[in-house]
C-alpha cells in the first residue's frame, strides 16, 4: 500500500514536470503571464502599503482642537474626561491658557508678544483621532462635540481629512480593479496550457480509464504541472520585485518603500499563495473541463 502511494505521488510528480516540458511554447506563455500577474499585483501591493503608510501619517498630523470656556482645571477635566470617551478620540491633550499663550509666542516670536498680553487665548484640548476612523464619523461626532457644555469651539481640517479618504478608496478601487483584471488573464492562460496538455494526452488518458483509473487520479499531473507554473512564476515576480525595489528605486528614484517590521515576509507569503492559487485554480478549471469529456472508445 505504501510502496502503491509512493508510486503514485512520483508519478504526479513526474508527470506534473513532464507536462510543462512536452508543450513547451504554451508553458512558457502560462508561466510569463503568471509571472507579470505576479509581479504586477506585487508592485500595486507595495507602492499601496507605501500610499496607505503615507495617508496614516498625514492623518495623525491632524489635530481636532476644541476651545473651552472660561472654568477651573477640574471642570475642564470633566471636559476631557468626556471627550476621551467618543469612540474617535485617541488621545487628548490639555493645552492651558498660559500654554497657548506659550506656544503662541514660539511660532510668532518678537511680534506676537504684545497679542498674547491682551489674555485672548483661551484652554483647549488637542485631540488625536483614531486611525481607522472616517471622515464621515468625525463630522457626525462635531454635534455632539459642540453642544458640550463647557465648549466654544471646535476647529478641525475636514477637506483635508475627506480628501486623504478619498485618495485612499481611489487608490483601493484602481489597483485593485487592475489586479483583478490580470489575475483573470494570467488564469485564462494556464486554463488553456492544461487544456491543450490534455488534448495532447487524450489517448493516453482513454487508456487510463480502459484500466480503471478515475477522474480524480488523471487529473493530479495536470493540477502538478499548474502548481509548477505557479511556483516558478512566483519565483521570478520575486525577484523582479526585489530587483525593483532594492535595486533600481533607491539608485534612480531614490526612494525607498518599507514593508510591515522592514522585511519581506508578508509580501513574498502573499506572492507564492497567489500564484500558486492561480497555477491550481487555472488547471483545476481546465482538468474537470475536458477530462470527463475524454471517452473511451471515441477518437
Amino acid at each position: 500500500m505504501f510502496v502503491f502511494c509512493d508510486m503514485s505521488a512520483l508519478y504526479i510528480l513526474k508527470e506534473g514536470f513532464n507536462g510543462i516540458r512536452r508543450a513547451r511554447l504554451a508553458a512558457f506563455t502560462s508561466i510569463t503571464a503568471l509571472t507579470l500577474a505576479v509581479f504586477v499585483i506585487g508592485v500595486l501591493a507595495r507602492i499601496g502599503w507605501n500610499g496607505y503608510q503615507v495617508a496614516q501619517s498625514l492623518r495623525s498630523e491632524i489635530k481636532m482642537e476644541v476651545f473651552l470656556g472660561e472654568g477651573d482645571r477640574e471642570a475642564h477635566r470633566v471636559i476631557g474626561r468626556g471627550l476621551l470617551a467618543l469612540p474617535i478620540i485617541a488621545e487628548a491633550n490639555y493645552i492651558s491658557k498660559d500654554s497657548a499663550s506659550a506656544i503662541f509666542k514660539r511660532e510668532f516670536g518678537a511680534e506676537g508678544t504684545p497679542l498674547t498680553e491682551l489674555d485672548f487665548l483661551p484652554a483647549s484640548y488637542r485631540l488625536t483621532l483614531k486611525t481607522d476612523i472616517t471622515a464621515d464619523s468625525v463630522a457626525g461626532f462635531l454635534p455632539t462635540i459642540r453642544a458640550t457644555r463647557g465648549v466654544d469651539d471646535v476647529s478641525i481640517n475636514m477637506d483635508l481629512l475627506i480628501m486623504i479618504e478619498n485618495r485612499l478608496e481611489t487608490l483601493a478601487k484602481t489597483g485593485g480593479g487592475i489586479g483583478l483584471l490580470i489575475l483573470f488573464v494570467a488564469v485564462i492562460l494556464v486554463f488553456n496550457t492544461i487544456r491543450l496538455t490534455i488534448y495532447a494526452k487524450k489517448n493516453m488518458i482513454r487508456a487510463m480509464k480502459l484500466v480503471g483509473a478515475t477522474n480524480g487520479f488523471i487529473r493530479s499531473p495536470f493540477l502538478m504541472e499548474g502548481l509548477f507554473q505557479g511556483l516558478i512564476a512566483s519565483a521570478l515576480a520575486m525577484i523582479g520585485v526585489w530587483i525593483l525595489f532594492e535595486r533600481l528605486m533607491p539608485d534612480y528614484i531614490n526612494m525607498v518603500l518599507e514593508w510591515p517590521m522592514g522585511r519581506w515576509y508578508y509580501l513574498t507569503g502573499g506572492m507564492v499563495a497567489l500564484a500558486l492559487f492561480m497555477g491550481f485554480f487555472g488547471s483545476h478549471w481546465a482538468a474537470r473541463t475536458f477530462i470527463k469529456n475524454v471517452t473511451v472508445g471515441k477518437s
